[in-house]
């Protein structure tokens, strides 16, 4: 029995799978998979992503779960207690977050302010290129957002699962649905916006 201690966990299933979700799915699905598909052939780009999501990124993902429920241990703990060879990987594990964390906590901060300036009403200015443009050009802005971002994520962490992540279920069953439509709408517009479709006929 790997588990000696009790550890913090989900008491539902709808938190455990929005939080195998968002670190699943990623900031790059919503701000560059449009982009991405307009470049590279819209429908042929799609095909492929959604074959190496359903292969490579699932089967990566029942892996790490399943690993994670049979040894109730850390990273680099669970590999070592399958095999003392594949202690490294437990140890990539931890590394790549710090990798990723500054990437994503700049992105975490425009998608904030982007949220903020979208409840107040300023659409059209803020769908141009000249305000985003603007929003980095400026001294203090991007800092502020950033470090919004990363307050709210420590608050969340620090409190753990229950209290944390799963406190904030009501909000997620209210706002993903909308969060659905949006990147749908994202998806069908951008490749009609960039070329995408001429690129597809062409094809």
């Amino acid at each position: 029995m790997f588990m000696d201690k009790k550890r913090g966990s989900f008491s539902n299933k709808m938190g455990f799978v929005l939080a195998a979700a968002g670190s699943a799915v990623g900031l790059g699905n919503l701000w560059r998979f449009p982009y991405l598909a307009a470049k590279y052939g819209g429908g042929i780009f799609l095909l492929v992503y959604l074959i190496l999501a359903v292969t490579l990124g699932f089967t990566l993902m029942i892996t790490e779960i399943a690993i994670g429920r049979k040894t109730g241990l850390s990273a680099v703990g669970a590999f070592k207690a399958l095999d003392k060879r594949f202690k490294f990987v437990g140890y990539l594990a931890c590394i790549v977050p710090f990798v990723i964390t500054p990437y994503y906590c700049v992105i975490g901060g425009w998608v904030i302010k982007y949220f903020v300036t979208f409840l107040t009403g300023d659409v059209a200015a803020a769908a141009g290129d000249e305000y985003f443009n603007g929003f980095i050009s400026q001294a203090g802005s991007p800092v502020f957002w950033f470090a919004l971002y990363v307050i709210i994520t420590a608050v969340v962490v620090i409190f753990g699962v229950e209290k944390g992540i799963e406190k904030g279920k009501p909000y997620y069953d209210a706002t993903f649905n909308r969060t659905d439509y949006r990147r749908f709408r994202l998806l069908y517009h951008t490749p009609r916006r960039y070329g995408g479709c001429e690129i597809l006929s062409a094809s």
